[in-house]
């Protein structure tokens, strides 16, 4: 018999066990072999998915914790220690938190034996190697899990006061330029300057590689807050000054009060992250203070963006293509229309369930159905969001079909009818898209010069070999070149001798001082007489009155759009408002918009 056997019965090592619960992190734990018993420390059930701290049929009952990817390395672990091959116990492997979340966990033990010579306790110690650090050596300071620690005993309400969360601003480029050992001297250096400004009753901690978190529950505001970064930032001034400038870095921070917000440690940290987050998107090198109606803003930002991964990945759901009409200037004839991105998704409650209601659909009135609300969503809202996650590469390619074939669906009754198509400057940096627009021409029996694209990013156009390239690209193949918004932000004059597009489209802001400003209107005359010189088309926009098509008509522009023709719609109410009722009107496949307008 093992001498340690001589000396504890299990139930003295279960008491044990009790004894050292509340002075542990780890976990210790006694394991019967003979017996299939097992007992663990009381807290480890508040952390991982045990069915109690002491349970039977433990071999078995492993299984319903342990992460299945580890079970047959564990299980053979325990066929070593039962046949007496091995003593010791060390193993890295998974259990489930509470969450049914994998933790990895480093399991020791050593096996005692019987009377016998044979395998009758495994005695031993687990703990989380994953875990986060209590405290941090290079800076000196407690971390992350001590911060959690001190914010989660204020269970009845967070005292008055801030957090104030400060990070490096760019500290990748400090350890690359300069080596990790450096980095380390001027995350100690930094610590050190926040250390020496803050006061006794406020606190420090180091919460991530280069993220430090203080802690007033002293009662300090915002105005205290602000005050304390614009003092580090001094001190680190002074430091970086007497450090011979060898590493010139600035502090971004962002600043959290404690009364408005929710005591739990997680809100805390995500508030005051999306807080840091903020003030290094607005340029670094300043504090921002969370407001409610910024966060209320992102979060509106992120819904939007999840419902447009979704819509992508099952078959662009809440996706629409509307059609504006164009119009000619002289005849008012329909010539064709440009076609517009609409995205719609499900309306949420307060708890995130999709708001739905029910809807009887048989005649008796107890079938029913549920019917989800839609909200539609401003372009403005969701263009740049497809764009800053790059979706707009699929989302326009199924937007290039869905035009291109709807054209040719309508070319049927109009012959000559044209579709206008917008690209993004995305599309055009980071795909294939003039293989995209020549492969849907070919799939849908569509004429190139039936399609024009609409560039609006042109100060890109004669610099940038990616725009160049499909502008040349383009016009080879007989695919009509529009030049968008022109008068507004990048368009330049220059663009229409050296870039030549087949017409321009003067944008409906400049549209509208051309007809409340004669300098204006004066400019945008100059504007079409120049581009008629110059062999080129001219689209005005945003024509929503007679009174309006009646002055804009005078200067002569060759087409017309705006909501006096039409609003965008669908392809459906495109069809049955301004194709179908012409039509049958005028009895010929030449359709005039005036019929309609």
């Amino acid at each position: 018999m093992d001498p340690i056997m001589n000396s504890f019965s299990r139930e003295q090592m279960e008491y044990i066990v009790e004894l050292f619960n509340p002075c542990m992190d780890d976990y210790l734990y006694v394991f019967d072999l003979q017996k299939d018993c097992y007992k663990i420390s009381k807290h480890a059930t508040e952390r991982f998915l045990l069915p109690g701290d002491n349970f039977d049929d433990a071999a078995k009952a492993h299984h319903t914790f342990v992460y299945s990817e580890d079970q047959s390395r564990l299980d053979d672990e325990f066929r070593r220690i039962m046949s007496g091959e091995i003593v010791f116990h060390n193993m890295h492997y998974r259990w489930l938190d509470r969450a049914g979340k994998p933790v990895w966990i480093n399991c020791r033990g050593r096996v005692l034996n019987d009377a016998d010579g044979k395998p009758h306790f495994l005695v031993g110690c687990i703990n989380e190697i994953g875990q986060k650090q209590k405290a941090d050596n290079v800076s000196g300071l407690l971390g992350e899990s001590s911060l959690s620690a001190y914010v989660e005993q204020f269970e009845d309400g967070l005292p008055d006061g801030f957090f104030l969360r400060i990070g490096i601003d760019d500290f990748r480029d400090i350890n690359g330029d300069f080596g990790m050992e450096y980095g380390d001297y001027i995350l100690k250096s930094t610590a050190d300057c926040i250390a020496e400004n803050i006061k006794p009753s406020q606190r420090l901690y180091r919460i991530l590689a280069d993220e430090f978190m203080v802690v007033d529950f002293s009662g300090g505001d915002m105005e205290a807050a602000t005050e304390l970064y614009k003092n580090i930032r001094k001190s680190l001034d002074t430091f970086i000054e007497e450090n011979g400038y060898k590493s010139v870095f600035t502090i971004s921070a962002g600043a959290v009060d404690t009364a408005k917000t929710s005591g739990t440690y997680e809100n805390i940290m995500k508030l005051s992250e999306y807080a840091l987050n903020t003030a290094k998107e607005q340029g670094k090198n300043r504090c921002y203070i969370y407001m409610q109606e910024d966060y209320d803003v992102f979060l509106r930002k992120k819904q939007i963006t999840r419902q447009l991964h979704h819509a992508v990945n099952h078959g662009f759901e809440g996706f629409e293509t509307y059609y504006q009409p164009i119009v000619d200037t002289k005849t008012r004839r329909l010539v064709g229309a440009e076609a517009l991105m609409r995205f719609s998704m499900p309306e949420r409650c307060e708890d995130g369930e999709t708001k739905k209601e029910a809807v009887c659909v048989g005649e008796d009135g107890h079938d029913a159905d549920e019917k989800v609300h839609w909200e539609r969503i401003s372009p403005v809202e969701f263009i740049p969001l497809l764009e800053e996650t790059g979706l707009i590469i699929p989302a326009g390619k199924w937007m290039l079909h869905q035009a291109i074939s709807t054209c040719s669906r309508w070319q049927k009754y109009i012959p000559n009818f044209r579709i206008n198509i917008n690209l993004s400057y995305v599309q055009v940096m980071k795909s294939r898209v003039l293989t995209e627009i020549l492969t849907a021409l070919r799939l849908y029996g569509l004429e190139p010069s039936a399609v024009g694209i609409e560039l609006t990013e042109s100060g890109y156009l004669d610099t940038n070999t990616h725009f160049q390239k499909l502008w040349d690209g383009l016009k080879k193949n007989g695919v009509l070149v529009i030049l968008d918004d022109f008068g507004t932000g990048y368009s330049n004059l220059h663009c229409l001798g050296d870039l030549r597009p087949n017409y321009i489209k003067i944008d409906r802001s400049f549209t509208l001082k051309a007809l409340n400003n004669q300098y204006e209107h004066d400019l945008m005359t100059q504007i079409i007489t120049m581009t008629h010189k110059l062999d080129l088309t001219i689209c005005v926009e945003g024509i929503e009155t007679e009174d309006e098509f009646a002055k804009i008509s005078e200067l002569d522009p060759d087409y017309i759009q705006g909501f006096l023709f039409g609003k965008p719609q669908p392809a459906e109410e495109f069809y049955e408002n301004l194709i179908k009722p012409a039509i049958a009107a005028c009895g010929t496949h030449e359709v005039s918009a005036q019929s309609v307008s």
